[in-house]
């Protein structure tokens, strides 16, 4: 239950530092590394399955979610909407093969989040977020502390007839809509 709720957190923390649209790449382009390190946002990951691996508090986790790009723009707004609400520092910057982020948020119960982080590679088949979460505050002491996080997205291909975009299957088999959870 405690890697779970880690796990949950650093998404949501994710979520909320998540990449504004880039109006110099054509939707669902995704430039290569060095063209991305000259953009002002991160680009969007291309549409189709993608298998994240995140690795936090010694336990790794593979899910798979298909994007389409309608789904990506939704979710994409949906985390600078819920950073806009309870994050008071939200800063992404460009940098030599990826771009770095800070975010300071404030999750209610869940406690307050500070993280740092670096994300690397093209969003058009792969991509490797690594970051640095300090909570405060939780009213769940597990949850408190400093915390590691890896996350690696690998393009599969074109998303099984079985799932549509926004939904998200777990390592436990269940699959949920995280489109739907969005809100939008």
């Amino acid at each position: 239950m405690h890697r779970a709720l880690i796990l949950g957190v650093s998404l949501l923390v994710l979520a909320a530092c998540e990449k504004k649209p880039d109006a110099t790449a054509a939707a669902g382009d995704a430039p290569n590394v060095s063209a991305a390190a000259s953009m002002t946002s991160p680009p969007k990951r291309k549409p189709g399955l993608w298998a994240q691996t995140v690795t936090t508090g010694g336990m790794t986790q593979t899910m798979k979610l298909c994007l389409d790009k309608a789904t990506e723009a939704k979710l994409t707004v949906w985390g600078q909407q819920a950073g806009k609400d309870i994050c008071a520092k939200n800063d992404i910057t460009p940098k030599p093969g990826g771009w770095a982020f800070t975010s300071e948020c404030d999750m209610g119960q869940a406690g307050k989040v500070s993280t740092t982080g670096k994300a690397t590679g093209d969003f058009n088949s792969k991509y490797v977020i690594k970051a640095t979460s300090v909570t405060t505050g939780s009213s769940m002491a597990q949850a408190n502390g400093t915390h590691e996080m890896e996350m690696t997205g690998t393009w599969g291909g074109a998303c099984p007839a079985n799932m549509k975009p926004g939904d998200m299957t777990m390592p436990n088999g269940m699959t949920m809509n995280i489109a739907n959870l969005a809100g939008k």
